[in-house]
């Protein structure tokens, strides 16, 4: 199977609101979570409890579309919060970034690393030494995991942050954001999506949910086309309908049913109904 890393901080891991878009449901999906390869399902990097959609569920599920026989993985280790700093090539997180992405290619190749990070740096002048950290970050990241041309995909910020709630310490973003993008084309196997027309939650920082999903459209849009991504997609919003459009499987019927009655909103003798439903399904088939 393929795989691909999610590292950087909160944007990365996701804070959409969960009942805000349709869930992403494929059976080719999976997160990587204790030790195993499970079923996709949302929040897919639970850095907190409040960790909602990101933006890799999207970019997975195009993926899928265009290879629909194969199967792959998310492997989560972004971190809300976390400044560019803490991703040195001895802190903790990235170390943990290395030592889950290490077991993940004992049974998966990683294709991609989707990259998100800049929100904690935009104060402070930090911006004078960010791109050289960054760059630090990224070549540490291949070389450690022997991995020397896999793309890396890098998303810039946002232009809501500095404005209200949470996002108003974030004054020097535009600064940030060009080094990212400078970054993505001075790095080999880089590429830059824009966060242009994305919108907020109501706390001036986070992504909300439908905009994690056209985020993860362009991040593997420029996957897929090996180039940056500096304008919304003509077609973006037909993309991310496209994403939860298609028909259920009865497995991924059968695994929303049992969501469901764990979170105790069926009864057992629905859930039993389903799984019935869904057995005969499969005999028809």
């Amino acid at each position: 199977m393929k795989s691909i890393l999610m590292v950087g901080q909160s944007n990365m891991a996701g804070r959409g609101f969960l009942t805000a878009v349709p869930p992403i449901l494929n059976d080719h999906l999976r997160m990587l979570r204790n030790g195993r390869w499970q079923q996709l399902a949302e929040p897919v990097n639970v850095d907190r409890e409040v960790a909602g959609v990101g933006l890799a569920p999207a970019f997975a599920q195009a993926w899928s579309t265009d290879h629909p026989d194969e199967t792959l993985g998310l492997i989560p280790c972004a971190e809300g919060g976390s400044a560019l700093a803490e991703w040195a090539p001895d802190a903790p997180l990235m170390r943990h970034a290395i030592s889950e992405a290490r077991f993940a290619q004992e049974t998966s190749e990683i294709i991609a690393i989707l990259w998100h990070q800049g929100e904690n740096d935009s104060l402070d002048h930090h911006y004078r030494t960010y791109q050289n950290q960054l760059t630090h970050t990224l070549t540490h990241l291949r070389t450690a995991l022997n991995l020397p041309a896999v793309p890396i995909i890098l998303g810039g910020l946002p232009a809501f942050l500095g404005q209200h709630g949470f996002g108003l310490s974030a004054t020097e973003a535009p600064q940030i954001d060009a080094l990212i993008r400078q970054t993505a084309t001075e790095l080999p196997q880089a590429y830059f999506v824009t966060a242009a027309d994305l919108t907020a939650n109501p706390d001036g920082i986070h992504l909300n949910a439908p905009s994690q999903r056209r985020f993860g459209v362009r991040y593997y849009q420029a996957f897929h086309q090996r180039a940056d991504v500096l304008a919304p997609l003509a077609d973006e919003a037909q993309r991310v309908a496209a994403l939860t459009a298609h028909p259920l499987t009865a497995a991924e019927t059968l695994y929303l049913q049992s969501k469901r009655f764990a979170l105790g909103q069926t009864t057992f003798n629905e859930f039993m109904a389903a799984v019935q439903a869904s057995h005969s399904g499969e005999a028809d088939a």
